[in-house]
C-alpha cells in the first residue's frame, strides 16, 4: 500500500487503462478475411454493397480506429461519419469526421445530423450499417423532428434538460421524443439495410434506449413519460417557449418501438460498460491490500444524497472490516441554477461535499468521470481526504463558499486535489473510490 490517496489514483489510473475501447475491441471483434464476427454474429463482408460505418459519442474516433485497424485489408470496403467532442484524424478519403458540441449541441451537431441522415436515407437492403454508439451523442448528433428548430432553440432546451437535476434515463426520454436521430429514429433512417449496433455504455445495465438517447435501438420511453417528466421537474416554465408550447397542445409524435419492423434486421452488442470499471477497480484494489465492497445503490441519485450514504457506508465497513475500499459506479446529478458561472461538474460537486463530511477523519474519496471530463471544467474528477476542508478553509475559499458557487473545480485545482486527464476516448459512466481506516 501507498498512502490513500496515491492508491485511489492508482486504481482509478488502473481502472482506466484497463477498460480501454481497444482492448475490448481486440477481445470481441474478429476479422476472418472479409468475414466479420462480433460476440458470435457473422457478417460476410463481400455480400453487402456498402458497408458503412456511423460512429457517434466520446468513443466515436477510438472506436473507428480501433475497427479499420482490425479490419486490416478489409478496411476498405468500410466508409461512413464519425462524429466526436474533438478534433478526430480521418480514417481514410471514404470517411468525413465531424466535430459535434458537448455538452450543449452547436452547429457542428447541426452538420453531424446532416452528414448522418444523408449517409443512411440512401441506403438498401443490400448494405450493411455499423453504428459505433458511445456516451454523449445526443449533444453531439442533433437536429428537432422540426426542421425549422433553430441551433438556440435546441441548445436552450439540451441546457435546461441537463441542469435540471433529472436522472439521464429521464432527461433523454424527453430529448428523444423531440429529435429526429434519437430513439431509434437513425435505425429507421437506415432501414432496410442490415445493422449491427457496437456500444460503449455509459448508462445503467439493460437502459441501452438511453445511452446517447437510444438512436438505433426500441424506445421503451412514451409520449406519456415526457408530459409527466416535464409536470415532475418543472420543466414547462424553464424550457424555450416554442418547445413548451408543442408540448402543451400535445403535438409531440411517438419514437419507435420493439417490435416494429424497422428493426428486423438489427443486432447489438455492448463492447463495455460501467461494470468493466468496477472489476478493474476492484482488482487493482484488493491487489493493494484492501477490503473490497462494491455498491451501486446511489446510482441517479443527487450528489448530496450519494455522497450522504456512501460515505456513512464507509463508516459501517471500516468498523467491520479495517482496511475497506468502497467502490461505486454510475452518476450522481446536481441540479444547477440558472445564472451559475462557477466552473466544475457532478464527480467534483460529489467530491466537496464528501470532503465537508470527512473532516479529520482517516478517509479518501475519489470520483471521476471514464471520459476525462468533468461538467464545464478540464477536469475529469477529484480526490479528497480528511484534511481538504481545513486546506480549503486556508485558503480563504471555504468549502461552502464552493458548493454555494457551483465552483468545485476552482477550488479543488488551487489545493491540487483536482484530477486531470484529458479526453480519455472513453466513456462508462463515473467511478467513485471511497478508502477508509480505522
Amino acid at each position: 500500500m501507498g498512502t490513500p490517496r496515491e492508491d485511489a489514483l492508482d486504481i482509478f489510473d488502473h481502472a482506466l487503462r484497463t477498460s480501454r475501447v481497444e482492448l475490448a475491441m481486440e477481445r470481441r471483434v474478429h476479422f476472418h478475411g472479409a468475414v466479420m464476427e462480433v460476440d458470435g454474429n457473422r457478417f460476410a463482408l463481400k455480400e453487402y454493397q456498402r458497408c458503412v460505418v456511423i460512429a457517434l459519442g466520446k468513443a466515436a474516433g477510438t472506436m473507428t480506429a480501433a475497427l479499420l485497424r482490425l479490419a486490416g485489408r478489409e478496411a476498405e470496403r468500410f466508409e461512413g461519419v464519425v462524429v466526436s467532442p474533438v478534433e478526430e484524424a480521418v480514417p481514410s478519403r471514404r470517411f468525413r469526421c465531424v466535430r459535434g458540441g458537448h455538452p450543449t449541441p452547436d452547429a457542428g451537431s447541426m452538420m453531424a445530423a446532416k452528414e448522418v441522415l444523408e449517409a443512411l436515407v440512401a441506403l438498401s437492403e443490400h448494405d450493411l450499417v455499423i453504428f459505433l454508439v458511445s456516451g454523449g451523442g445526443s449533444a453531439l448528433v442533433e437536429r428537432f423532428l422540426d426542421g425549422e428548430t433553430t441551433l438556440e432553440t435546441m441548445a436552450a432546451t439540451h441546457k435546461v434538460l441537463v441542469e435540471s437535476g433529472a436522472p439521464i434515463t429521464a432527461i433523454n426520454a424527453v430529448r428523444k421524443h423531440l429529435s429526429a436521430v434519437k430513439g431509434g429514429r437513425l435505425a429507421a433512417a437506415a432501414a432496410p439495410a442490415e445493422q449491427l449496433t457496437i456500444f460503449v455504455s455509459d448508462v445503467p445495465a439493460g437502459e441501452l434506449d438511453a445511452l446517447s438517447s437510444g438512436p438505433t435501438v426500441p424506445d421503451r420511453s412514451t409520449v406519456q413519460d415526457v408530459y409527466r417528466i416535464v409536470a415532475e421537474y418543472h420543466l414547462a416554465e424553464r424550457l424555450p417557449a416554442e418547445v413548451t408550447e408543442m408540448l402543451r397542445r400535445g403535438r409531440v409524435p411517438e419514437t419507435p418501438k420493439p417490435g416494429e419492423t424497422i428493426f428486423a434486421r438489427s443486432r447489438w452488442s455492448v463492447l463495455l460498460d460501467s461494470t468493466s470499471l468496477e472489476r478493474a477497480a476492484a482488482e487493482c484494489a484488493a491487489g493493494l491490500g484492501w477490503s473490497i465492497q462494491v455498491d451501486d445503490t446511489c446510482d441517479d441519485w443527487s450528489a448530496k444524497k450519494a455522497a450522504d450514504y456512501l460515505v456513512g457506508r464507509a463508516r459501517e465497513l471500516k468498523k467491520e472490516r479495517g482496511p475497506v475500499c468502497l467502490i461505486s459506479t454510475g452518476e450522481v446529478t446536481v441540479e444547477v441554477p440558472s445564472g451559475a458561472r462557477g466552473r466544475g461538474g457532478r464527480n467534483q460537486h460529489f467530491a466537496l461535499l464528501c470532503a465537508d463530511q470527512i473532516r479529520g477523519e482517516s478517509m479518501t474519496v475519489l470520483s471521476g468521470g471514464s471520459d476525462g471530463i468533468d461538467g464545464n471544467s478540464p477536469a475529469a474528477g477529484a480526490v479528497v481526504d480528511g484534511s481538504t476542508a481545513s486546506r480549503a478553509a486556508a485558503t480563504g475559499y471555504p468549502i461552502s463558499k464552493a458548493l454555494a458557487a457551483f465552483d468545485s473545480c476552482s477550488l479543488l485545482s488551487m489545493l491540487g486535489d483536482a484530477i486531470i486527464t484529458g479526453p480519455t476516448g472513453n466513456n462508462l459512466r463515473d467511478l467513485r473510490i471511497l478508502l477508509a481506516k480505522r
